[in-house]
């Protein structure tokens, strides 16, 4: 089975450097010039962009198949917990335990960390930028 799976990549990589070589020999047109540089980077550039928005609108559509356009094919349509807390099948509320809170800090955790946040930056921007100066001069 191994051996099968690694002569189908080594057949793969095989043809995929006998394509580079012949694009990259036998199709290959220098471009002296600084503008047909900058179209063919041009070219390049725009290659994944136009291939990744029409990826996206693949993505869209196949979303709005699965889900419907606003959600209206959901079986349960509203958010079902914030943060550490879950509803369970039963119905009642439950807090999952973590051992990370970054997103469900308190309301004075969060007050307290925006202060510190506040000071710290008006330390900051008090401060001008400067380079430490040469102990040996």
């Amino acid at each position: 089975m191994s051996s099968t799976f690694s002569s189908i990549l080594s057949n793969i990589s095989a043809s995929h450097n006998r394509f580079k070589h012949a694009v990259h020999t036998q199709f290959r047109i220098p471009i002296q010039s600084k503008y047909g540089r900058w179209a063919m980077g041009f070219v390049y550039m725009t290659i994944p962009i136009v291939g990744g928005y029409y990826v996206m609108e693949w993505a869209i559509g196949k979303s709005h198949e699965s889900i419907g356009e606003r959600g209206e094919l959901l079986p349960v349509k509203t958010v079902q917990g914030i943060g550490n807390m879950r509803i369970a099948s039963d119905g009642s509320v439950r807090t999952i335990r973590t051992g990370v809170h970054l997103s469900v800090s308190s309301e004075e955790e969060q007050r307290r960390n925006r202060k510190k946040l506040e000071r710290f930056l008006q330390h900051t921007l008090k401060q001008p930028n400067e380079t430490p100066k040469d102990q040996d001069a």
